[in-house]
Formats: C-alpha cells, structure tokens, sequence
C-alpha cells in the first residue's frame, strides 16, 4: 500500500493559496484547493481505487493478451518462424482488450472528478509535481515486467 499511497501522494502538494490537488490527466499548471481533510481523504480514495482499477486493466489485460497470441500462434503452427508475427498479434490482441476497458475508464475518470471539485476553488499550481521521477521509474519497472513475461510466454519451450 505505501507504494500506491506514494503514487496517489504525489497529487497533492501545499501550496501559498493551501492544500492543492493535481488530478493526473488535467492540465499541468491547473490545480483544485481543497476546503478540508475530509475532502482530501475522500479524494485519495477515489484516486486509489482508478489506479487499482488502471493497474488491473493493464496487468490483466497482458496477461490475457498473452496467453490468446500464443493460442492463436499455436493455430497457425509455425510459432517459431516468425516472433515478429506473433508479437503483431499480441499486440493487435492487447489493443483490443485493453485499449476499449481503458477508454471506458479513462472517459468515466474524467467525468467523475469534476464531482470532488468546484471550478471556483481552481487554482494555478506552479512547477513540476514531485515524485515525478519516482513514478517514471515505477511505469519503466513495471513495463519492463510485462515485457519480460510475455516475452516469456512467446519464447517458452514447448
């Protein structure tokens, strides 16, 4: 959990005008105040449960992508021939497993946090959010993985 709660932490900072929340896919400079805890707190569950709900699409989404390119490379027969082939599919496949779940989320996301905030409590929010770097290295780690097991599931001996 302290790894989500660092994920969700980087969105808020303090700043002159007070508590300011950032929600990630908003405009960089363009920040909510918050009024008190209880609007905080109930603004990280929120955020908590997309990024459960992002993190389940697209680790599930890999490994069911995964699995039916290999089926379907198995139905051609000659899965060793070609990797590039096989990497289309799974790609074709993770796109459309993935890609229509994260749309539906992505446009609810986007719906459901104008409902946390007033347009009148916006603010501009100055510099580069922190823990930027540590989230960059979290995406590349966990991208790394996902390769690493579908390379697995590509390569593997049959």
């Amino acid at each position: 959990m302290s790894l989500l709660d660092s994920i969700i932490g980087a969105n808020f900072r303090s700043e002159q005008a007070g508590r300011v929340v950032v929600f990630p896919g908003d405009r960089r400079n363009r920040g909510y105040l918050l009024k008190s805890e209880a609007e905080e707190l109930r603004i990280r569950s929120f955020l908590k449960m997309f990024f459960c709900a992002h993190a389940s699409i697209l680790v599930l989404g890999c490994l069911l992508a995964s699995a039916w390119s290999t089926d379907v490379s198995h139905v051609f027969d000659r899965q060793a021939e070609h990797v590039l082939r096989v990497g289309g599919i799974f790609l074709g496949i993770y796109l459309l497993v993935v890609g229509v779940p994260y749309l539906l989320l992505w446009s609810s996301y986007k719906k459901a946090f104008l409902n946390f905030v007033s347009p009148q409590d916006q603010v501009v929010v100055s510099g580069k959010r922190p823990g930027r770097q540590q989230i960059t290295a979290v995406v590349i780690a966990v991208g790394l993985i996902a390769l690493a097991i579908s390379r697995f599931f590509l390569i593997r001996a049959k």
